[in-house]
């Protein structure tokens, strides 16, 4: 059974900084590419960063690029994402993601298989 697990949100002032991590188990970590996503109050989920199965970066939304910083440890089963420079609009519930197909990777939520129950993070002004 996969589990994805995050962990690392808060509260946080406009330009400070957060790491986040996801835990995986239940799976092959280092065959999948990984995703986060993130939800505001009232919004659709939207895409943040993925990273592929071996660690290169593949893509950032373009609200994130340059402050928020995706990667992996794939002998520890965790992505992380070091968030910084960070902006009230950034606040919403943060999740883990993969599609599970093996050396493959996605941006579409819809496309997705397997979520955690995400973390909250809040950016107050």
């Amino acid at each position: 059974q996969v589990q994805l697990v995050e962990s690392g949100g808060g509260l946080v002032q406009a330009g400070g900084s957060l790491r986040l991590s996801c835990a995986a188990s239940g799976l092959i970590f280092s065959n999948y590419a990984m995703n986060w996503f993130r939800q505001a109050p009232g919004k659709e989920r939207e895409f943040v960063a993925v990273i592929d199965w071996s660690g290169g970066p593949i893509y950032y939304a373009d609200s994130v690029k340059g402050r928020f910083t995706i990667s992996r440890d794939n002998a520890k089963n965790t992505v992380y994402l070091q968030m910084n420079s960070l902006k009230p609009e950034d606040t919403g519930v943060y999740y883990c993601t993969t599609d599970f197909r093996v050396r493959l990777w996605r941006t579409d939520a819809g496309g997705m298989k397997y979520w955690g129950k995400g973390t909250l993070v809040t950016v107050s002004s």
